[in-house]
């Protein structure tokens, strides 16, 4: 029997949306044909020390929408996501069900409108720590948020190294804060 979804809305905590991006000019590779590069070698460009996928049918080549990925994560959690939604210059995965996240998260590359020879990578999430525990370790603790951090800066940074041309800046975090008494804020 397949492992169940899990939503941000079956989670704990603050709703937190987060965006990883990074801006290249002159890339080598054009959107389409990095996100292939991405999709067909993902464990390749997160950190193994950190975040280790692995397809759990060993496939290769482009994502398939329902395929996942075993991640063993650094810290006492390990989880499994499910590809929800795959095209030329994109993927989506949802958190499946003992993941220390309820939610989604966005891989994409696309042109700037404004720079036409300016690439954007950006990995986008709207997620909530599954249950308490996580929510404490994650928030209170702060260690779960450095070490997501860290994984989905050197992701961009690797995915950067693959398209070529110049990184126009670091990679750059944001998170959004959604309290449960409906008040926002940006959080660092």
């Amino acid at each position: 029997m397949p492992t169940a979804p899990q939503p941000a809305a079956d989670g704990s905590g603050p709703l937190l949306e987060r965006r990883y991006y990074l801006d290249l000019a002159r890339p080598r590779l054009a959107p389409a044909a990095l996100m292939a590069e991405v999709q067909a070698h993902l464990p390749d460009f997160a950190p193994a020390l950190l975040a280790d996928f692995r397809r759990k049918n060993d496939a290769t080549g482009p994502l398939q929408v329902g395929e996942e990925f075993e991640i063993k994560i650094l810290g006492p959690w390990n989880g499994c996501v499910r590809v929800t939604d795959a095209g030329a210059t994109f993927f989506e995965l949802i958190t499946l069900e003992g993941h220390p996240e309820a939610g989604r998260i966005r891989f994409e590359a696309h042109w700037l409108d404004e720079r036409p020879d300016v690439l954007r990578f950006e990995i986008s999430s709207r997620a909530r720590s599954r249950d308490g525990l996580v929510a404490f370790a994650y928030d209170t603790i702060g260690g779960g948020k450095l070490m997501q951090e860290a994984t989905w800066t050197e992701f961009c940074t690797r995915v950067a190294q693959a398209a070529g041309g110049a990184a126009l800046g670091p990679v750059t975090v944001e998170t959004i804060c959604h309290a449960a008494d409906g008040t926002t804020y940006h959080r660092s």
